[in-house]
C-alpha cells in the first residue's frame, strides 16, 4: 500500500473515499466536517440522519453526493483530555475502522484529514504517528485499499505527516 501526503483541501480529492473527521452525531460541524457537508450537498446531512450518530473511534460510511469521491467514512476521532483517557488507542480505532470499511465497499484510494487535531486538540506530532503506525500495520492485511492519501490543510499539518512517515521507514 502506497502512503503519500499532500497538502490541499479533501473536498476536491478524486479517490473512491474520503474520511470526515466528524462529531458523534453525524450531523455536520465546523472544520473539515463542516466542509465536507457543503461540499457534498443537503442530501449528505439526508444520509447522516439515518444512521444514529457514530461512538467515537467508530466509523460509518455513506455516499459522496456532490463530491469527487464515491464515499464519505464518517469517524469521530477522539477530543484530547491530556491522553490519560484512551485518546490514543480511540484515535488508532479511528483509522482501522476506516480503512476496513473501505476494504469492506472495495475502495482502492483513500484520503484522510487529521483526525481530532483542530478543535479536538490531540497533539499534531502525536496524532500523525499514530495515523501513520496504524495505516501501516493495516496494509499488511489490505486487500482492496492500495493508497491512502493524508491531506494537511496547512503546510505544519504536512511536515508532521512527512515526519512520521519519514521516522515508520526508517
Amino acid at each position: 500500500m502506497k502512503i503519500r501526503t499532500m497538502l490541499g483541501d479533501i473536498t476536491k480529492i478524486q479517490c473512491d473515499a474520503i474520511v470526515n473527521a466528524a462529531n458523534t452525531s453525524l450531523l455536520g460541524g465546523g472544520g473539515v466536517d463542516g466542509a465536507i457537508h457543503r461540499a457534498a450537498g443537503p442530501k449528505l446531512l439526508e444520509e447522516c440522519r439515518t444512521l444514529n450518530g457514530c461512538q467515537t473511534g467508530q466509523a460509518k460510511i455513506t455516499k459522496g453526493y456532490r463530491l469527487p469521491a464515491a464515499y464519505v467514512i464518517h469517524t469521530p476521532g477522539p477530543i484530547w483530555r491530556g491522553g490519560e483517557n484512551g485518546e490514543e488507542e480511540l484515535l488508532a480505532d479511528s483509522y482501522q475502522n476506516c480503512l476496513k470499511l473501505a476494504e469492506a465497499h472495495g475502495c482502492r484510494t483513500v484520503a484522510f484529514p487529521s483526525i481530532s487535531t483542530g478543535v479536538y486538540r490531540f497533539p499534531l506530532e502525536r496524532a500523525a504517528r499514530i495515523a501513520v503506525g496504524t495505516i501501516r500495520a493495516f496494509a499488511s492485511r489490505a486487500s482492496s485499499v492500495d493508497e491512502v492519501i493524508l491531506v494537511a490543510f496547512d503546510p505544519q499539518t504536512k511536515g508532521c505527516y512527512d515526519r512520521a512517515l519519514e521516522e515508520a521507514r526508517s
